[in-house]
């Protein structure tokens, strides 16, 4: 509710009032400004006299100020009446590698009460998610680029689809898939189930042979959950794997029939197309369940339901059993370190590690975004159908494996050197090889690229 009593700004001199508050926070320049509550904008005109080059970010708390913008180019505004949430319109205007500041106009607090702590609660989870993003980019960038390449030498039997129309089940690892399992055997016939790699022991263990399994998981580690399809005598799932390019997956994958998901970034479309590898794209997200919603929406026309999606430890367990990485307990335990206790431990730092939560407010907006169409499993009934069409045709690729990676790479190479691709894909790439390094030279990242690709190309 807005309290008109109360004053956005100063009735005599308000630009003069902007100056002196935006100089008394005593700000570093940023790439971007998140100006929280602009009001008439006198705050804007403060940040451009002092940081010209900053993007201008301005959320307001309604609408009615947006009649009046008038500042120029440059400035990006989000009012409630705008078409698309606050998280994924600050996912579009902030580039991924910029640094980022905000800035509150505290008035607009007095004035709008809980609608500007929504801000201002939106704006603090986003970047607590790109912070995440950025420490794991920082950690994996290099493996990324080489699970890459690898992966092209991979791939031999490419999926295309045809949107289905019936519901969608994502399964996910978090404890509540247990329960949730009954239901989806129950109703197995009639839905397409599409499994987190994580998922995957859990639903072999009851018999449950997924349509198609997704992974996105950049570490060696994530290849555990997939092993579990190879010790099937009869793997089932349709042999269909969707998975990251950037994924670490087992080279056994080769045989299965696969779905390659690239990021939206130049240079990996740039490297599928000049192999005439088609691709669904795909934002990354940071964890598997979003990016398989997002993948789910792309395949169906119909209802999505999420099981097993807790995002939460419950009591001590962290996920649903069987799980991948249970036999890394068994083999450590001892007398003196009980599988018990060390379940007890990775409990408590997955909820001291804070992740968890950043990914569930994550997942909440987006429930208020997405079509009205993605539920909990329960939340609403199925209406099924007799049984999963097979709307899939494989595409074999030939067997130019390594040849693939020299094409690649020599035509980012070739980009790297003209003017209308240059600037793009340094900004990409230089958080992957440099993450300490805004924006390394084009030189070092052609170094960087063949260092990196070089045994997954002829002549190496």
């Amino acid at each position: 509710m807005i309290n008109s009593a109360l004053c956005l700004h100063s009735k005599y001199q308000p630009q003069a009032e902007a100056d002196r508050y935006f100089k008394s926070l005593n700000i570093d320049n940023a790439d971007c400004f998140i100006l929280i509550e602009p009001g008439l904008g006198f705050l804007i005109n403060s940040i451009k006299q002092r940081h010209s080059q900053s993007k201008i970010i301005a959320l307001h708390a309604d609408s009615e100020f947006c009649k009046t913008e008038n500042f120029g180019d440059g400035i990006a505004f989000w009012h409630p009446g705008c078409k698309i949430g606050i998280q994924e319109f600050l996912e579009n205007e902030i580039p991924e590698n910029s640094s980022v500041k905000v800035v509150e106009w505290r008035a607009g607090l007095q004035v709008y009460g809980k609608s500007y702590l929504a801000l201002v609660n939106e704006t603090t989870q986003f970047l607590k998610r790109k912070e995440a993003s950025r420490r794991t980019t920082a950690f994996f960038g290099k493996r990324w680029v080489k699970n890459f390449f690898r992966n092209l030498a991979v791939l031999q039997n490419i999926l295309l689809y045809r949107k289905m129309n019936i519901p969608i089940v994502i399964s996910g690892s978090g404890p509540s898939l247990e329960e949730a399992l009954p239901k989806i055997i129950e109703a197995r016939k009639g839905i397409f189930i599409l499994a987190a790699s994580s998922s995957l022991p859990a639903l072999l263990s009851k018999g449950v042979f997924p349509d198609m399994v997704i992974g996105t998981d950049g570490g060696n580690w994530a290849k555990m959950h997939l092993h579990a399809a190879f010790r099937q005598k009869n793997p089932g799932m349709g042999a269909r794997l969707a998975f990251s390019m950037n994924a670490s997956i087992p080279s056994q994958c080769s045989a299965l029939k696969l779905l390659p998901v690239n990021d939206g970034s130049l240079w990996q479309s740039m490297a599928l197309n000049v192999n005439n590898i088609p691709s669904v794209q795909l934002p990354q997200r940071g964890t598997v369940t979003a990016s398989a919603v997002d993948l789910a929406l792309m395949l169906t026309g119909g209802d999505i339901f999420l099981a097993g999606m807790d995002l939460a430890v419950s009591d001590i367990k962290s996920h649903a059993k069987p799980y991948g990485f249970d036999h890394l307990f068994f083999n450590a335990s001892s007398r003196m370190n009980p599988v018990y206790s060390q379940i007890f431990k990775r409990s408590g730092d997955l909820r001291a590690g804070g992740s968890l939560d950043v990914y569930k407010a994550w997942f909440k907006n987006q429930k208020e975004i997405w079509p009205n169409r993605v539920f909990s499993l329960g939340e609403k009934p199925m209406t099924l159908d007799s049984q999963v069409p097979d709307n899939f045709k494989v595409n074999t690729l030939q067997r130019d494996h390594s040849a693939r990676s020299k094409r690649a790479i020599d035509f980012l190479i070739s980009a790297l050197e003209k003017n209308e691709y240059r600037d793009i894909l340094i900004s990409e790439l230089s958080p992957l090889f440099f993450p300490d390094i805004k924006e390394e030279s084009a030189k070092n990242i052609t170094e960087a690229l063949y260092s990196i690709a070089r045994p997954y190309c002829h002549g190496k």
